[in-house]
């Protein structure tokens, strides 16, 4: 294993003057610097994470708190989690991933030891029991999800509500009287995921303002169960004209759906959905949707999160709530239905 001492003796300096070089502690000349660099790459030194953490308190790391549920698409959740790794990478910070089904214990662990700098929570509930730990811990935190109290920590996430809201006009203003909303599995809502009924509420509240006839149901998190569900709706609701769905198993099973029964979009089906563009093209998914941002979620919570990491003054400063305004990518799959009902 390289140390400093080598890399002191092949540069042709002190050992304190190699250590400053690679730390930055001190001002060193930069061609002193550059002959320690040299060195340090031609002998593949790697500084030692845990006599950085004893000298400077810093690990350079952040802890993500994450979970694969059965009851959510694993690759819809992925993306977060890259948003988040990606932009920790980009500013010089590792990731520590810690998917414990006891999430309070596994960031008691990771926060009393001092294992991490901060730390971003996914999956997050409307009654959290992380959040108490986390605003008590001495490293800050960002959460990518609405909790029912964001007191003491840094939130950013989708306008749930808004989205929902901003699907319903669309189709209202395309003339449209009957819609089916598929909602995430219903145990996500019963575990706390309010994300769910944010968008459900606002869905349903709008229709009834538009006088809009809406069929809401929960659907599953994969196939060969959701794609079923889907056939059921649409042979119960043979007169809806539009489909909205806050379900990614569901729009990744659609195609195949609509392709068995003869169906077309927008001729015999408008369809929005909630998800991601880089989601869509995963999935060569053609329909019109309300974009989930979950790479622009996870870059905006790391950087506010590094921002008070590394600024003294910004640890004090009030915490940051900020719901993105949801936005409509139109990919063709939405229109006039093509037997409007009478308005007379």
């Amino acid at each position: 294993m390289v140390t400093i001492g080598d890399i002191a003796r092949a540069a042709g300096v002190s050992r304190s003057t190699a250590s400053y070089a690679l730390s930055g502690k001190r001002s060193i000349s930069a061609e002193v610097r550059q002959r320690v660099a040299d060195a340090a790459r031609e002998l593949g030194y790697t500084p030692n994470a845990g006599a950085r953490a004893l000298a400077t308190a810093e690990t350079m790391v952040l802890g993500l708190l994450a979970q694969f549920h059965e009851d959510e698409f694993a690759p819809a959740m992925l993306q977060y989690m890259l948003g988040v790794s990606d932009t920790a990478r980009e500013l010089g910070y590792d990731t520590l991933l810690v998917t414990e089904t006891d999430g309070a214990r596994a960031l008691r662990r990771i926060t009393s030891s001092r294992m991490v700098d901060g730390v971003v929570l996914l999956n997050v509930a409307q009654d959290d029991a992380r959040l108490p730990l986390l605003r008590s811990a001495p490293q800050p935190g960002a959460l990518v999800g609405l909790p029912g109290d964001c007191s003491g920590v840094d939130v950013f996430d989708l306008d749930f509500e808004a989205a929902g809201r901003l699907m319903v006009d669309h189709m209202h203003q395309l003339r449209h009287r009957e819609l089916i909303l598929v909602s995430q599995p219903e145990h996500v809502v019963e575990r706390g995921g309010a994300y769910v009924w944010r968008l459900q509420n606002a869905v349903v509240q709008q229709a009834r303002a538009r006088g809009i006839e809406l069929h809401a149901v929960f659907g599953e998190s994969r196939q060969p169960e959701v794609g079923r569900t889907l056939h059921a709706l649409l042979d119960a609701h043979p007169a809806a004209t539009g489909l909205l769905l806050n379900n990614e198993a569901a729009a990744a099973a659609l195609p195949s759906v609509l392709h068995a029964r003869g169906l077309r979009t927008p001729r015999d089906l408008s369809v929005i959905g909630r998800y991601s563009d880089e989601f869509a093209r995963t999935f060569s998914l053609p329909f019109t949707s309300i974009e989930s941002a979950p790479d622009l979620l996870g870059e905006m919570a790391v950087r506010q999160l590094v921002r008070r990491i590394v600024t003294p003054q910004a640890r004090d400063e009030p915490h940051v709530l900020r719901l993105l305004t949801p936005e409509f990518v139109d990919r063709g799959s939405t229109g006039v239905p093509s037997a409007p009902p009478s308005t007379s």
